[in-house]
């Protein structure tokens, strides 16, 4: 077999072997992440919570996540991923099953920190490892199908969520039902991943020797590429300047796509004035579906023009102008479906431009605590975006000012990312 054969047979394996299970592991974290969102149509009621405490309740999540991003990136690169995953599924899932039995709104943030924390390795470590496995050339790819699974999550979780909340089995409300069963898959994908995902190419039984030896050369040159700055610590890695502005760009864009993430179906209920959980749940999904299309596209466009800046920034300007037209022109439930679906893009569509750029002017270590640096500490924006929209909410009576932050914090973070200076090994 020639190397090109053997190249293009390795890269087809690797993608067909990993990236289906790992999108899974993210639609099941996903769902355990945001389906407070959907729960709180039914929970706000029994447990008394105002727009205020719900929106600290969804963004104290991010307090406990804070806290363990960058020894989970670091773990994955020195240790295994498949036992980090593991051990994190397992801890989530039935954290969020715990979540089914609160009833007071402190129960309700203990239980949201703890499950926080317990999902805090998760996402960056499996951007380290997917940079254990594809080149270059395949990571926007590779991150965008693996990222997919974000609005696909969503679309899952819309309908189930909304024909959960119907029912009434055993004395419990069907929001409780919802982390209940929503728990459940997370218990035994963790089961599942000490089985079947090798650590490393090295690894993987299910690779040729040709294989093997081809990717493994892919990725020495490449780290073999960037030796200069292997040198570097990792605590001057962190303190790299493109690092710094990724993570202040990728917090106020976290600060606008959380708050859309978790108010998104109060929003909907609110301004159509439906009371139908079930048709929210639905139509709720159409944004997510126009979502992952755009999220594969930006990963394909992206690796085949070589440029993750604008892709990063067209989809949130996108966005920014779907508000604004909501804000001034003549409001209708067709209108507000449309402006839902672009938002829907902004949120998620920059993912895979925007978490290639640090591996392509960082490697190893320094890679991986970058990753989980600029992860965690941006994720605070999921805790003050939600919080803040709540509060002006409850305040003003209306979600036109919140609607403003999301527009303020999503131009700040297109144009930080579009002035951030480029590594000449970028």
């Amino acid at each position: 077999m020639s190397s090109l054969q053997s190249g293009e047979s390795a890269r087809s394996r690797i993608a067909r072997r990993l990236l289906p299970f790992l999108f899974l592991l993210y639609v099941a974290n996903y769902l355990d992440r945001t389906n407070i969102a959907y729960a709180t149509l039914g929970m706000k009621g029994d447990l008394g919570l105002t727009d205020s405490v719900f929106g600290t309740a969804s963004g104290i999540f991010f307090i406990g996540y804070f806290a363990l991003q960058i020894p989970g990136a670091l773990l994955v690169e020195r240790w295994s991923a498949r036992w980090l995953l593991s051990l994190t599924l397992i801890t989530w899932g039935g954290l969020t099953t715990l979540t089914a039995f609160v009833h007071s709104a402190h129960q309700l943030y203990g239980a949201r920190f703890l499950l926080g924390a317990a999902e805090a390795g998760f996402f960056p470590g499996v951007i380290v490892y997917l940079s254990h496995w594809f080149t270059k050339q395949d990571r926007g790819k590779a991150i965008a199908r693996f990222m997919a699974a974000i609005p696909i999550g969503f679309m899952i979780g819309g309908p189930v969520a909304g024909s959960i909340l119907t029912v009434h089995w055993m004395n419990l409300a069907g929001w409780r039902w919802l982390f209940l069963m929503e728990g459940a898959p997370a218990i035994v994908f963790g089961m599942a991943t000490i089985f079947y995902l090798p650590d490393r190419p090295n690894h993987a039984r299910w690779l040729s020797t040709t294989e093997r030896d081809w990717i493994n050369a892919r990725l020495a040159d490449e780290r073999a590429a960037k030796a200069h700055i292997e040198r570097v610590s990792v605590w001057h890695a962190l303190r790299h300047p493109a690092v710094l502005i990724l993570t202040t760009a990728l917090f106020f864009t976290y600060v606008s796509g959380y708050i859309f993430y978790f108010w998104f179906p109060t929003i909907l209920q609110r301004l159509t004035g439906w009371t139908d959980v079930r048709l929210i749940g639905w139509v709720g999904a159409i944004p997510f579906a126009v979502a992952t299309i755009a999220l594969l596209f930006v990963g394909w466009n992206s690796d085949r023009m070589h440029e993750r800046r604008w892709h990063f920034a067209v989809p949130q300007i996108a966005a920014v102008g779907a508000l604004i037209a909501w804000i001034v022109l003549p409001h209708s439930n067709a209108l507000l479906v449309l402006v839902c679906c672009i938002l829907a893009i902004g949120t998620i569509a920059y993912f895979p431009a925007f978490f290639a750029l640090p591996s392509e002017f960082l490697t190893s270590a320094a890679a991986a605590a970058a990753v989980g640096f600029i992860n965690c500490t941006a994720s605070i924006g999921g805790y003050v975006g939600p919080k803040i929209f709540g509060e002006l909410s409850q305040r003003t009576g209306s979600f036109n000012t919140g609607f403003v932050v999301m527009i303020a914090c999503w131009i700040i973070g297109s144009v930080l990312v579009l002035v951030c200076p480029r590594d000449k090994t970028a």
